[in-house]
């Protein structure tokens, strides 16, 4: 069967995360099914390349799903897209829409994914990017000393500190970072932090944690040798307090065997 995968945005703010949940709440999830059913007249399953969590919002988020060959022959993937765009809610966004190699997995042909997470330093709340941050009112963080306990996290760790307790219970909380900093950006002429991290995969809440973590730091509330600490507590109460979701992206999946024509 053909599988088509779509690269997704969206504003996370009017939804209760990506994956449908029971209740009549909104997702992503059940805004891009739907369309789907409504363009093909048949329930249609997706997977998604990473759950983002209530208020998380996506730049890169990727989708796939099946179609029959008479399906996929009748409907060019162009025409999908703007049907697509007309039918989800007007937070969500499809940027392109390709076939993938057969057998292919959102979810589990993903290579590595990347996270940024915005913060605002600056003594007055952004304009631009007030729904996209962290405002945080304690003066200019440290962006040097938050790059030096950044650096304590980069590689295969146990990562149980930066997650949800609850989540963490009988399951495996290693994951491997491949890279993390922490940079001054400009967004819609307003200047941020940014916080940069690409992994394998995430725990729960686990890049909102290391947010929250690295902050403190660049407050000068910690010493970024404390990082190092709360990694081998292995101990959510020794990580700092979990960062707002409304400054959360999930920004891109790496690939191998995927290529998009608009980016």
């Amino acid at each position: 069967m053909p599988t088509v995968a779509l690269l997704v945005s969206y504003n996370g703010a009017p939804f209760h995360g990506f994956a449908r949940q029971p209740g009549a709440i909104a997702t992503v999830q059940d805004t891009l099914e739907e369309a789907l059913s409504t363009v093909y007249r048949r329930p249609v399953d997706t997977v998604c390349a990473g759950r983002t969590d209530t208020g998380v919002h996506a730049l890169g988020q990727v989708v796939s799903f099946e179609l029959s060959e008479d399906e996929f022959a009748a409907r060019p993937l162009r025409t999908l897209v703007r049907s697509l765009n007309a039918l989800t809610h007007e937070a969500v966004g499809v940027r392109d829409a390709v076939q993938a190699p057969e057998g292919f997995s959102a979810r589990f042909d993903a290579r590595s994914r990347t996270y940024r997470y915005f913060v605002s330093d600056a003594p007055v709340a952004p304009l631009i990017m007030r729904e996209f941050c962290w405002h945080v009112r304690s003066g200019a963080l440290d962006v040097d000393a938050m790059n030096e306990a950044a650096a304590y996290l980069i590689g295969e760790h146990d990562f149980k500190s930066f997650c949800v307790a609850a989540s963490a219970v009988d399951k495996p909380t290693h994951r491997y970072v491949g890279a993390l900093s922490v940079r001054r950006v400009e967004m819609g002429g307003e200047g941020l932090v940014s916080i940069d991290i690409t992994g394998n995969a995430f725990l729960h809440s686990m890049v909102r944690t290391i947010a929250g973590t690295l902050v403190a730091v660049g407050r000068g509330l910690r010493q970024p040798v404390w990082v190092d600490e709360v990694l081998c507590a292995r101990d959510r109460e020794a990580a700092g307090e979990k960062a707002p979701a409304a400054g959360l992206v999930f920004w891109n999946v790496a690939y191998d065997n995927l290529e998009w024509k608009a980016r």
